[in-house]
């Protein structure tokens, strides 16, 4: 027969990474089903138009263009995930 030595077999060795523990940081990067503790990565925002100050109410991974409702100016342009705000837009993420 042959003998493994303790280190060999796994005995005392550290994790390279504590799964239990990790930061708060690379938990965000993780995918949804990956996390800790499941959530959804989308959220809803307020969009304020560069034009005409108004502000309208859109979903993160909206998957159509989203048009401003004061001057139908293009607020948002879907990509493959996240919505991409136009130049100019700012927005502030809204609490659930």
């Amino acid at each position: 027969r042959c003998q493994l030595a303790g280190s060999e077999l796994g005995g005392n060795m550290p994790l390279a990474k504590d799964l239990l523990h990790s930061s708060p940081e690379e938990e965000k990067r993780k995918c949804k089903k990956k996390c800790l503790v499941q959530s959804p990565n989308s959220y809803f925002m307020d969009v304020k138009c560069p034009g005409c100050y108004k502000i309208t109410t859109v979903f993160s991974h909206a998957q159509t263009v989203v048009l401003c409702v004061g001057c139908s100016t293009v607020l948002c342009q879907p990509t493959g995930g996240k919505e991409r705000l136009t130049e100019g837009c700012s927005f502030r993420r809204k609490q659930h």
